[in-house]
């Protein structure tokens, strides 16, 4: 096979290929919405939504220990339901100890509240709440007053790297292949001919004519032409 051949058979094989999309699109988009509304749903039954962090720093003016032991304290029970009441909360303390994190900063006597939540204004909001509370918790707990805070919390409104929109996305991708691969494996199994070069390929011959198919309203009447003639014939006589 020469040049040209090879040309036109690639010329030939990308046009069937299209044509065999073309054919079958509502079957790869339909099953890429399907691929895409689980990812969805998964996303939404694991709470995968965007979700926001807001930070405060809490300066502790006392031994190492006495910070570790305050640490613990910032995710008390009694320092969690204290927060629920006093911003209307409709979460359990449980919940509410997931969504905050507390760390020491190395060497340095800063204690950061991290707080994680759906809205960045609620973030900001417990984050700060939190820093309060545990603030007027302290002198009770030990004999420190050198508890402040140094930086309150602002809101963020960037969200945290989302996994939901990575879920998604490979969803949405892995439905348009499965759809390609699905439509190329039906066309592999379709031992039907299609086209008149598939019975030149199949028999090693030239086809010399084809019938065409035939369309619905393209048949004419030869009935009627009589009608309209004898009708003519018939008035040029009364004239």
């Amino acid at each position: 096979m020469n040049q040209f051949d090879n040309s036109v058979a690639k010329e030939f094989d990308l046009r069937s290929l299209s044509k065999l999309i073309k054919k079958r699109l509502w079957l790869v988009i339909l099953i890429t919405v399907v691929f895409t509304g689980v990812g969805w749903t998964y996303t939404e039954l694991n709470n995968m939504s965007p979700k926001y962090e807001a930070s405060t720093n809490v300066i502790i003016d006392a031994e190492a220990e006495y910070r570790n032991t305050l640490q613990v304290v910032i995710k008390d029970i009694t320092v969690l339901e204290t927060v629920i009441r006093e911003l209307g909360l409709d979460k359990s303390t449980e919940t509410l100890a997931k969504q905050v994190r507390v760390e020491s900063l190395e060497d340095t006597q800063v204690v950061k509240i991290s707080v994680v939540d759906t809205n960045p204004e609620s973030a900001a909001d417990i984050a700060n709440t939190t820093a309060k509370v545990f603030i007027k918790k302290v002198p009770s707990v030990l004999d420190i007053n050198g508890v402040s805070v140094l930086s309150e919390a602002k809101v963020n409104s960037k969200p945290m790297q989302n996994n939901g929109i990575k879920i998604l996305l490979a969803a949405f991708l892995l439905g348009a292949v499965t759809g390609l691969g699905l439509i190329f494996i039906m066309d592999y199994f379709d031992s039907t001919i299609k086209s008149e070069r598939e019975i030149e390929q199949l028999l090693g011959t030239q086809v010399l004519g084809s019938v065409s198919k035939k369309q619905k309203g393209k048949i004419i009447s030869w009935k009627k032409p009589k009608r309209e003639l004898n009708f003519r014939s018939e008035t040029i006589g009364i004239r």
